[in-house]
């Protein structure tokens, strides 16, 4: 009985342990100053023991960033030296290869002591908007000219802030304020959760957590490989071209299940790209294991041991194995899309379980504002960063449809609007669903939408455009269609490109249509009601309702009748 008690105890322990983090995370997102974190959730908590791995990560946040924070925390002790390591210290970095992919990422670690003693560590990140450089886009050239780099090192020691820190920081980048404000938010947040889990030691009589790692770590580990073990084994490839910066990517994915692990093998991936849009290895991996666990065990939380039995190889130098320094700001429009690689191979093996494609990366844009040029600009005109966070349309998925403007695999929320324009002389003057967007199916892709930009009175600026599925949109899965592309221009009919900063002048606006996801399974088979559904919704016109699902126009002039008379289809 005692064992058996013990077991429920650490159950206990390891729920609480995952509302630590969820508060801990929550705490940054109330304190920060990026909108990037506030608005769009673009941040990762998590706790982990004294080896550095991670016991338990908040369900707030991205799997791009926990996932690859998942391996952060050991870097942060080798390099630290466990002998440097003391009660009231904090942590940081922005390196991408030990930290989360990009310097816009700050990573900070606390040390967690109870009694004297260190039990484990905190550690969180957060997207920032500035950090210097040419800012955040995929115009650089190496890793050098994108911004500030913070080796892994201290932020604070004993308790003490390095000011010396502070003001190399403040000297280097365009929004100090903000940035300065934002790491103090991410050592809070640590500080809240290590207040907590003290809390919770002393309920449960706890001098260390090595009890309650080993039963977490061990449980987590045999669920994950029971899962796996009841998959059939095999062998599978996947291949997925994207629009790249000047030339298309061909990802590829050699996908193996064993019985107690699955490797997912990049081999034959593009080369490293000239402009940042490359991944570190660590973000690959973070979003190949997301996209397997998803499909396979969605509901075992994400720790150290359920996420060890999913392996990811690539070569070096390839766009998904970037090393220094090639320039990696972008790396989230290649790591999104990794899931799609892997899916494609395992639908192949496990069909009837993964959805079709879908937006893949966020539709991401920075829009650097000024003072205009062309003419005296009015005495309040001012200079800001606008950075805002969208989404295209999900893929259908084999039993339901595909999610409107919703972001998979990032999880990134999207911004409001009233956010966006509080946070600089930005005007957003149209954000709507994109109606036949979605690929048509059995299960009809989600929609992308239109956005229409420009500035307040008196300025011009730079729009950072961050898109892909321009060139390649997304593909649908079981006779399923494609999505619909992204499509990009100045109001006045002058083209833009999908990627990169580009001019636009006082009075011009940007036009915006975010892609659409895949549908699944044939139109054909798509329920009638359903249709009629999505053209009294306005997600289909009557066109596609007719030559894609076979719509007859009675039931069309039916639906458009009900619509008149204000009546629910």
């Amino acid at each position: 009985m005692g064992q058996e008690h013990s077991n429920v105890a650490y159950q206990v322990m390891w729920n609480r342990l995952i509302s630590v983090v969820e508060e801990q995370a929550q705490a940054l997102v109330r304190t920060a100053f990026s909108t990037s974190v506030r608005e769009a959730g673009d941040l990762s908590a998590g706790v982990y023991d004294t080896h550095g791995q991670m016991l338990a990560q908040a369900v707030t946040g991205t799997p791009g960033h926990v996932n690859a924070m998942a391996d952060a925390v050991a870097h942060f002790i080798r390099r630290i030296g466990r002998q440097n390591i003391f009660e009231g210290d904090i942590y940081i970095t922005n390196d991408p290869w030990e930290g989360t992919g990009h310097l816009h990422d700050i990573t900070m670690v606390t040390p967690s002591f109870h009694n004297g003693l260190l039990v484990g560590f905190f550690a969180c990140t957060a997207h920032i908007v500035d950090i210097g450089g040419r800012g955040f886009g995929a115009d650089a050239a190496s890793v050098y000219e994108e911004g500030l780099y913070i080796p892994i090192m201290k932020f604070a020691a004993g308790g003490d802030v390095d000011q010396t820190l502070v003001q190399i920081i403040r000297g280097n980048v365009r929004a100090p304020d903000q940035l300065i404000g934002d790491i103090y938010a991410l050592a809070t947040c640590n500080e809240i959760g290590h207040r907590r889990l003290i809390d919770m030691m002393r309920e449960f009589g706890l001098d260390d957590l090595d009890g309650i790692a080993g039963f977490i770590l061990e449980n987590s580990r045999r669920a994950t490989l029971e899962r796996i073990a009841a998959l059939p084994p095999g062998e599978a490839c996947g291949e997925m071209t994207v629009d790249g910066f000047d030339t298309p990517i061909t990802l590829r994915v050699r996908l193996t299940i064993e019985k107690d692990r699955i490797l997912s093998d990049f081999s034959g991936t593009s080369g490293v790209d000239k402009k940042g849009i490359n991944c570190p290895l660590v973000y690959t991996k973070a979003y190949a294991c997301y996209g397997l666990k998803c499909a396979v065990a969605p509901e075992i939380p994400n720790n150290a041991a359920s996420l060890a039995p999913f392996e990811v190889s690539a070569e070096a130098n390839s766009i998904v194995h970037a090393l220094h320094p090639a320039p990696v700001a972008l790396r989230h429009i290649v790591g999104h899309f990794v899931p799609d690689a892997v899916y494609n191979a395992l639908d192949k093996l496990l069909p009837g379980v993964v959805p079709a494609e879908g937006a893949g990366c966020l539709c991401n844009f920075q829009v650097s504002l000024r003072p205009r040029t062309d003419a005296p600009a009015p005495v309040d005109a001012v200079r800001s960063e606008v950075l805002t966070f969208n989404s295209g349309g999900s893929g259908a998925r084999p039993e339901h449809d595909g999610l409107n403007a919703t972001a998979f695999p990032s999880g990134v929320m999207t911004m409001p609007i009233e956010a966006t324009e509080h946070a600089g002389p930005v005007i957003i003057w149209r954000k709507e669903l994109r109606p036949d967007s979605g690929g048509a199916g059995r299960q009809r892709g989600g929609l992308g939408q239109y956005m229409e930009v420009g500035a307040r009175d008196g300025h011009e600026f730079d729009f950072q455009a961050m898109f892909d599925r321009v060139d390649h949109p997304a593909r649908g899965r079981r006779g399923g269609a494609p999505g619909a592309p992204t499509t990009i221009a100045q109001d006045n009919g002058t083209s833009m490109r999908g990627k990169g900063k580009q001019f636009v002048a006082h009075g011009r606006k940007v036009v915006l249509a975010f892609p659409g996801g895949a549908g699944y399974g044939d139109p054909a088979g798509r329920d009638k009601a359903l249709v009629k559904r999505d053209l009294a919704r306005g997600y289909i016109s009557a066109r596609v309702a007719a030559s894609e699902y076979g719509l007859s126009d009675d039931d069309i002039a039916a639906v458009q009748r009900t619509l008149r008379l204000g009546e629910d289809i």
